[in-house]
């Protein structure tokens, strides 16, 4: 009965140990799309390339993209040719437009991009990521053929912010105001089409302390902490009890299997071998006192 018990008892510390270790091992893969060439805008006829940079190379990343005609189709099966972790489209057209991402075998997907291909003669150079709160975008407006540095209108939104001489205009530490809808004109050769520029949050930071703080570990580093305590302890804590168990159980066993009883009461000496002793000592005196 006692070694089954301690036996289902290392079972469930076992089982304890393969789940603590199964979460230790898990790991979240990720992948970002890039873009070459790097503009949301691309002339009809230009080749571009796309990529899945992956952190894990076993987690089989596939290029997909939603156009106006077709949706979740995929990189080197529906269009364009693969080139290891690259997708490259050697004539582009207007069908190209659209949303492309990356996705992986258990659904996970990475950052989107959206890719505007037009016919026209102008197109408006903006970046295809988002862009960090106190960073600088640069706006280009470009025609197909030369000269490129033209003067052009920037309309954000349908309204005209101002005329750049040589069709480059910056924004200086944007903001979330600057988030919207841009294109760009020049009236010699035409208008490009609108790109939306994405503006994301700059990450909050404590205010300056006079006094040193101690530094607060993160949530991914402190609940590791945690796994490895409660590994520490099952390790340490099972072997122990398990021990602990199996020598109770058989000094129990022992203990059942002796069926003399152990007397610990001390008799006192009767009357009669009291006298005996006097008479000894009596003796042994007499002895002595003769021979002087």
């Amino acid at each position: 009965m006692s070694s089954h018990h301690s036996g289902t008892k290392g079972e469930t510390c076992l089982q304890c140990l393969i789940f603590v270790m199964s979460l230790l091992s898990c790991s979240t893969n990720q992948a970002r799309l890039s873009v070459s060439p790097s503009s949301s805008q691309l002339f009809k006829g230009q080749s571009v390339s796309l990529s899945c940079e992956e952190d894990d190379s076993s987690a089989r990343w596939t290029l997909r993209r939603n156009t106006s005609r077709e949706k979740m189709t995929q990189c080197g099966v529906d269009w364009g040719r693969l080139a290891g972790s690259s997708c490259n489209i050697s004539v582009t057209a207007s069908l190209d437009s659209g949303v492309y991402w990356c996705e992986s075998r258990d659904g996970s997907t990475s950052n989107s991009i959206t890719i505007t291909v037009t016919g026209g003669a102008v197109i408006l150079q903006s970046p295809v990521l988002p862009v960090m709160e106190g960073h600088d975008v640069s706006l280009h407006c470009q025609t197909k053929r030369p000269p490129s540095k033209l003067p052009a209108d920037f309309y954000k939104d349908g309204s005209l912010i101002r005329t750049e001489p040589t069709g480059h205009m910056t924004i200086h530490h944007v903001t979330k105001s600057d988030e919207g809808l841009y294109k760009c004109n020049i009236s010699s050769h035409g208008e490009s089409p609108p790109s939306w520029i994405y503006v994301t949050e700059k990450p909050t930071t404590p205010p300056p302390s006079t006094t040193p703080l101690k530094s607060t570990p993160s949530p991914a580093a402190t609940s590791l902490h945690l796994w490895f305590i409660l590994l520490l302890h099952l390790v340490v804590f099972c072997p122990y009890f398990i021990s602990t168990v199996l020598m109770v159980s058989l000094y129990g066993h022992r203990l059942t299997g002796n069926h003399l009883p152990v007397s610990m009461v001390t008799t006192s000496p009767t009357p009669t071998q009291g006298l005996a002793d006097d008479y000894d000592d009596l003796i042994t005196g007499v002895t002595t006192q003769h021979h002087f």
